[in-house]
């Protein structure tokens, strides 16, 4: 019987495009098996390793939580069952990232009105519009967080 060709960190790292130490963060958090060890206590990794490394860079690729990398690592694709679990947690991930891209459109509006307030030029009153704004912003959410801490309006 012949061995399985297992193969280094760093060379598993070059054929599954995770960095090495991403590959041990993922070892740590159970996303991938404990590798086996040579006599010199080496890591080592199988062709099934490498392609899991895949399957996890791809799914972080597309900006999946490590418990949802962890959920759709554990389903069996020959289960029913488990295929309605993989599409329940890539439909509440689609919900997540349309709750995302909506926080980034109001962001992007936000950030063009900042924009707009200047067009690079001095002040007339000697300062940046643009960077007196972010730091009147800055005050007002700090006004902001204190009246939510203490529940207290604040009054002009």
């Amino acid at each position: 019987m012949s061995e399985i060709p297992l193969l280094r960190i760093g060379e598993a790292a070059r054929r599954s495009g995770v960095s090495a130490a991403n590959i041990r963060f993922y070892e740590k958090q159970g996303l991938l098996p404990a590798a086996r060890r040579q006599d010199n206590a080496y890591r080592c990794y199988s062709d099934a390793d490498v392609h899991r490394l895949r399957f996890i860079r791809m799914c972080r690729a597309m900006d999946m939580s490590l418990e949802e990398v962890a959920t759709l690592l554990s389903l069996n694709w020959d289960d029913p069952e488990d295929c309605r679990a993989a599409t329940q947690t890539v439909a509440a991930h689609l919900g997540h990232v349309r709750q995302r891209l909506a926080e980034l459109q109001a962001l992007e509006q936000e950030l063009q009105a900042l924009h707009q307030r200047c067009n690079g030029d001095w002040h007339a009153a000697g300062r940046c519009a643009l960077l007196e704004t972010l730091h009147e912003q800055a005050d007002r959410s700090h006004w902001q967080v204190l009246e939510a801490e203490s529940g207290a309006k604040r009054h002009v």
